[in-house]
């Protein structure tokens, strides 16, 4: 295995395809509690959150397994109904910002988490890609913490662009955006 700059060794390669979820949901919220900093309470209640998503028509998810069968990242969504929760908070935002027409016909990435051991590899961007590829909206939405970081960057290289900024959901400590791209996402930085 030839040596990542820096001497470390190179990860095994990971493998991209569609994953049970609701079988593995421990296992995502495991990768999402390192890469998102969640307490045993938090992931508590997102078992339950996420267990519920996975019943919506069209919602799918994606892993990326090691060659050992680890979970070191996943990515699920579904098209988006202006019934869901969380479209009836963003929409306030989105409609103050004249883009609610995002919330109709488009895919919703949901979550998208990527273990940091595994991080800056390339996971993510094909998580997200192939996701969307099989999507059939025209669109996709998603909400990110709104700070600069690599996964806005990342959302930002892939043609996500801010259609709503400083969006307050109940109980998470800091502001969101909204992003939305049209599909399928852009390969190649302009």
């Amino acid at each position: 295995m030839a040596p990542l700059p820096g001497g470390e060794p190179r990860p095994p390669a990971v493998v991209i395809a569609p994953v049970d979820l609701a079988a593995r949901v421990d296992e995502a919220l495991a990768v999402q509690a390192l890469a998102f900093g969640l307490t045993d309470d938090e992931i508590g209640v997102r078992r339950h959150i996420v267990l519920r998503h996975l019943l919506n028509p069209g919602a799918r998810a994606l892993g990326a397994t090691t060659p050992d069968g680890r979970l070191v990242g996943f990515v699920y969504g579904m098209p988006n109904s202006r019934t869901h929760w969380w479209s009836t908070v963003v929409e306030p935002y989105l409609r103050r910002a004249g883009n609610d027409g995002w919330l109709d016909n488009s895919f919703v990435i949901t979550e998208l988490h990527v273990a940091p051991a595994h991080q800056a590899r390339g996971i993510g961007r094909e998580l997200i890609t192939t996701i969307t590829d099989a999507a059939q909206e025209p669109r996709s939405i998603l909400s990110a913490i709104d700070t600069e970081s690599p996964a806005r960057g990342l959302y930002r290289a892939l043609g996500y662009v801010d259609l709503a900024c400083q969006v307050h959901f109940p109980s998470a400590p800091r502001p969101y955006a909204v992003m939305g791209a049209p599909l399928p996402l852009r390969r190649h930085a302009p």
